[in-house]
C-alpha cells in the first residue's frame, strides 16, 4: 500500500547542513544517505537530529546488495533499523543490484540478470529485509551499461515482478531510466508504462555525463531537458509521487538545487492544470 506522498524534496548533503538550519528552505522533505550516519556520534548525526526535528526524512542506502549471493548482513541491518527509529524515517530504500561477492565490496551498483530465478532470489531477500526493518522498503532501478545473455525479460518486467512477489514499493529513478534507455536502445516510455502505478512511491531526478555512444549516471550535473520531459510523462501516468533532486558530486550552493526543485513542482502543476482543463 502506497504511503501518502511527501511532496518535493532534496538529498541532504553535508555542504548544506548549516544553510538548511539557518534558512529553513522551502523543501517538503529530505532523503539521507544511510551509510553516512552509521558511525556513532560526530557532526553528521548532530546535524541529522537537527534536520529531523524540522523536516520529514527518508533513508536511502547503497550497501544492502539485495541481489547478491552473500548472506544478508544483519549487523548492517541492525544499524539501519536503529537509524530509522532515530530519524522516524517514513521509508527506507536501496538498489536493485548486487555490490560484491564473498565479502568483497565492489563499491558499485552492479546489474542483475533478468530471470525468474533472480526474481525469486531477490524477492525472498526483500521480504526478509522489510520484515526485519519494520518499515516500508523501496527498491530502486539502477542505471546499467551491460546486459546479460541469460536475461529472459525486460528490465521493467523484472522490476515489476520483484515488487509484486516481494510486496514492496518502488523508487523509480527517472534519470536511470533515461540513461539505460540510451545505453541499451529501448523506449523509456515503455518502461513507464510497464511498471505498476500502485507501487511507485518515490522518484529520483538527477544529472548525468553524456558521451557520444553512452551515458554515465554521475549525479554531478544539473538535470537535462530530456530527463525533465520524461519526468513530465511520469507525472501524467502516476500523478503526485514524492520527488527529489539527487546530487552527489560537484555540489552547488543550496539555492541552485532549490531552483531545480521548483522546475519539478512547476512540471507537476502544469500537468495537473492540463488534466483539469481536459476534464
Amino acid at each position: 500500500m502506497l504511503i501518502p506522498p511527501l511532496g518535493f524534496g532534496l538529498g541532504l548533503r553535508k555542504e548544506h547542513y548549516q544553510a538548511v538550519l539557518d534558512t529553513a528552505p522551502n523543501v517538503d522533505w529530505f532523503e539521507v544517505l544511510t551509510e553516512n550516519y552509521l558511525v556513532p556520534g560526530g557532526k553528521p548525526l548532530y546535524y541529522l537530529d537537527q534536520v529531523a526535528e524540522r523536516y520529514p526524512l527518508v533513508m536511502h542506502g547503497v550497501s544492502l546488495s539485495i541481489g547478491g549471493n552473500d548472506p544478508l548482513d544483519f549487523d548492517y541491518l541492525r544499524q539501519v533499523k536503529a537509524l530509522s527509529k532515530r530519524t522516524q524515517a517514513h521509508w527506507i530504500s536501496d538498489h536493485l543490484c548486487w555490490t560484491g561477492f564473498d565479502g568483497v565490496n565492489a563499491h558499485d551498483l552492479l546489474p542483475l540478470p533478468y530471470t525468474e530465478e533472480t526474481i525469486k532470489h531477490v524477492a525472498k531477500r526483500i521480504r526478509q529485509v522489510q520484515e526485519y526493518l519494520e518499515r516500508p522498503f523501496l527498491i530502486e532501478n539502477v542505471s546499467s551499461y551491460i546486459t546479460y545473455k541469460q536475461s529472459e525479460m525486460t528490465e521493467w518486467d523484472f522490476l515489476s515482478a520483484i515488487a509484486e512477489e516481494a510486496d514492496c514499493l518502488i523508487l523509480l529513478d527517472i534519470n536511470n531510466i533515461y540513461v539505460s534507455a540510451f545505453n541499451h536502445e529501448f523506449d523509456p516510455l515503455e518502461y513507464l508504462d510497464g511498471v505498476p502505478v500502485e507501487r511507485i512511491q518515490q522518484h529520483h531526478i538527477a544529472g548525468h555525463s553524456q558521451f557520444p555512444e553512452f551515458i554515465i549516471d554521475t549525479h554531478d550535473h544539473e538535470v537535462v531537458e530530456p530527463v525533465w520531459d520524461l519526468y513530465a510523462e511520469a507525472v501524467k501516468r502516476y500523478g503526485l509521487v514524492s520527488t527529489m533532486i539527487e546530487r552527489d558530486d560537484n555540489i552547488p550552493e543550496l539555492p541552485e538545487l532549490l531552483d531545480e526543485l521548483q522546475i519539478a513542482r512547476t512540471i507537476y502543476a502544469n500537468q495537473l492544470a492540463g488534466k483539469q482543463l481536459a476534464g
